[in-house]
C-alpha cells in the first residue's frame, strides 16, 4: 500500500474517532458522581481509613547540619557538566555555565546561611494532620487581631509543579493582614499536595487530581470550614476546578490563574474557529493573548516532553533526579524560566532574576531535595492522565460556582471567555495582564492579590 493510501486511511480513522467523540459529547452529559469516597484510604496497606487522628500538629522545618553538609558535597561532586553549545541558551536545557554559577552560590553563600533560610521558611505556622491515611502538611496564616468571625474569610491556596508552598510566601501576608482595600482578612491555608514537600505520598496507585480534591475538601472540613474560597495555578488550578465541580455548593468562589476549557471536540472546534476569525469572538485589545494559535500549539509540543515522560514513567525521571541536586535544579529552574516567559529560552541566564531572587528559587528546589519528593510529585501526572480517571470526564461537567480568571500574558495557554463560560457558567471576572506568566503568585504577588480581592469583594457579605 502506497504512502498516500496509508495516510488517507489514518486520516479517515482520526476523522471517524473525532466524529464519534463529538457525537458522544453532544448526546451524553457527564454528571457529578453521587458516591464520592470521602474516607478512601491512601495510607499504608492494612491501616485503618477511619482511624485518622483529628489533631492539628504544629510542625517545624528542622534540617540537621549533616544533611546540609552532605548536600554541599553532592553539589561539589555534580558541579561539572557538558559545555553548552555555541549560540544557544535554554533551547537544549538549562545553560550549563549559568547552572554552574548557581550551584557555586548554592553550596557557598546559600548553604552558609542555611539557618536564615530555614528561619524564613518557618516564618508562617506549619502543621500536619492525618487525612485518609496520609500526613498532610499545610501552612496557616490567620490574623490574631480580628475577632469578628464574619470578617474572616477562608481561602485555600493550591500550588502546582514544579512549585511548592514557597510560591505563596509573598502573597500570604497581603491576604491575611488588614488592608484598606478589603473589609475582611483571609484565613489563608496553603497545603502541600500528597507526595509534595512535607505531605506524605501514597504507596498505591490511583491518587489522581480528583482524589486530591477530596483530600483538600477534607482538610478544610478538619479546619472547621464547610464553605470556602479556593485559588490556584497549574495543578492547583486543575484541582481547584475539580473542587468547584465536585463540591459546587461548598465553594464560595474559585479563582484561577490558569483557566481552561473542557478540551472536548466541541471546545477544540470553537477554539479553532475563534482563532481563524478572532474579531467575532474576542475583544480586539486582547486578540494577541490567544493568537497565533498554531504557534502556541507548537510551543506546547516543544515544551511538553516532560509531561509525556511524567505521565508515563514518573519513577524513571525521578530516579535520575533523586539525590542529584544539580540535575534537580536544572530541571526545575528550566521550567520556571520558560514558563515565566517563553522568550527566556533565548537568554543565557533564563531571565530568572528579572522577577525572582536566587534564594527564592533555591528555597523551592530545596523543598524537593530535602523531602525527596520529586518522584512522588510527578506521579500525579500518571494518575490523572490514567484512562480510568479520564473516563470520568470531570472536565466536561459545568460548574455554577462563582469563578474568576486572571490571565497573565505568558501563561501557557489561554481560553476566550465565551468558551470558559461553557464550563464556568458563573464567570464573574476575567482580567488580562500584559505582564506575568505561569507562576503568578511568586512572580507578581501584588497583582494576583489585587485580582483575588477584586473578585471576593463582589461576593463578600458583612
Amino acid at each position: 500500500m502506497g504512502f498516500v493510501a496509508r495516510f488517507g486511511l489514518i486520516a479517515l480513522g482520526i476523522l471517524i474517532a473525532f466524529g464519534n467523540k463529538l457525537y458522544e459529547e453532544l448526546t451524553v452529559t457527564p454528571r457529578v458522581p453521587n458516591n464520592i469516597e470521602f474516607y478512601e484510604n491512601w495510607g499504608p496497606e492494612g491501616s485503618d481509613p477511619y482511624g485518622d487522628s483529628l489533631d492539628l500538629v504544629p510542625f517545624n522545618i528542622s534540617i540537621s547540619q549533616d544533611v546540609i553538609e552532605r548536600l554541599r558535597e553532592q553539589l561539589y561532586e555534580g558541579s561539572s557538566s557538558a559545555e553548552g553549545l555555541e549560540q544557544t541558551a535554554l533551547q537544549y536545557g538549562f545553560d550549563s555555565k549559568r547552572l554552574q554559577e548557581i550551584v557555586q552560590y548554592w553550596r557557598s553563600d546559600y548553604l552558609d546561611h542555611w539557618d536564615e533560610r530555614e528561619a524564613y521558611l518557618n516564618k508562617f505556622e506549619h502543621f500536619k494532620t492525618k487525612i485518609q491515611g496520609l500526613d498532610i502538611h499545610f501552612i496557616r496564616d490567620k490574623s490574631k487581631t480580628v475577632v469578628n468571625p464574619k470578617r474572616i474569610v477562608p481561602l485555600l491556596l493550591l500550588h502546582g509543579w514544579p512549585g511548592s508552598v514557597r510560591e505563596f510566601y509573598d502573597i500570604i501576608p497581603l491576604l491575611s493582614n488588614r488592608t484598606s482595600d478589603k473589609e475582611y482578612v483571609f484565613d489563608v491555608i496553603v497545603p502541600s499536595f500528597p507526595g509534595y514537600g512535607w505531605s506524605e505520598g501514597t504507596s498505591r496507585p490511583g491518587l489522581s487530581a480528583s482524589k486530591v480534591a477530596v483530600i483538600m475538601k477534607n482538610l478544610m472540613a478538619r479546619l472547621g470550614y464547610k464553605r470556602f474560597y479556593v485559588q490556584g495555578g497549574d495543578w492547583g488550578a486543575i484541582i481547584a476546578n475539580l473542587m468547584a465541580v465536585l463540591f459546587e455548593k461548598d465553594i464560595l468562589g474559585v479563582h484561577l490563574n490558569m483557566c481552561m476549557g473542557s478540551g472536548s471536540p466541541v471546545t477544540v472546534a470553537k477554539m479553532i474557529g475563534s482563532h481563524l476569525a478572532p474579531g467575532y469572538f474576542i475583544d480586539q485589545q486582547h486578540v494577541d493573548f490567544y493568537r497565533p494559535i498554531w504557534a502556541r500549539i507548537a510551543e506546547l509540543v516543544l515544551q511538553g516532553g516532560y509531561m509525556h515522560l511524567q505521565a508515563t514513567k514518573p519513577d524513571l525521571i525521578g530516579t535520575a533526579l533523586e539525590s542529584n541536586p544539580v540535575g534537580l535544579a536544572a530541571y526545575i529552574l528550566g521550567k520556571i524560566a520558560t514558563w515565566t516567559d517563553p522568550s527566556y529560552q533565548e537568554v543565557k541566564d533564563g531571565g530568572l532574576e528579572k522577577y525572582y531572587s536566587i534564594d527564592a528559587l533555591l528555597d523551592n528546589v530545596m523543598i524537593y531535595y530535602l523531602t525527596n519528593s520529586i518522584t512522588t510529585s510527578q506521579r500525579l501526572y500518571t494518575e490523572t492522565f490514567d484512562a480510568t480517571e479520564l473516563a470520568r470526564q470531570y472536565e466536561y461537567i459545568p460548574t455554577n460556582a462563582p469563578a474568576a480568571c486572571a490571565k497573565f500574558r505568558h501563561e501557557i495557554f489561554h481560553y476566550p471567555n465565551w468558551i470558559l463560560r461553557e464550563h464556568f457558567t458563573n464567570l464573574m471576572q476575567s482580567n488580562h495582564y500584559e505582564e506575568g506568566g505561569h507562576f503568578a503568585a511568586m512572580q507578581l504577588p501584588e497583582v494576583l492579590y489585587k485580582d483575588i480581592v477584586q473578585f471576593v469583594n463582589q461576593l463578600y457579605v458583612r
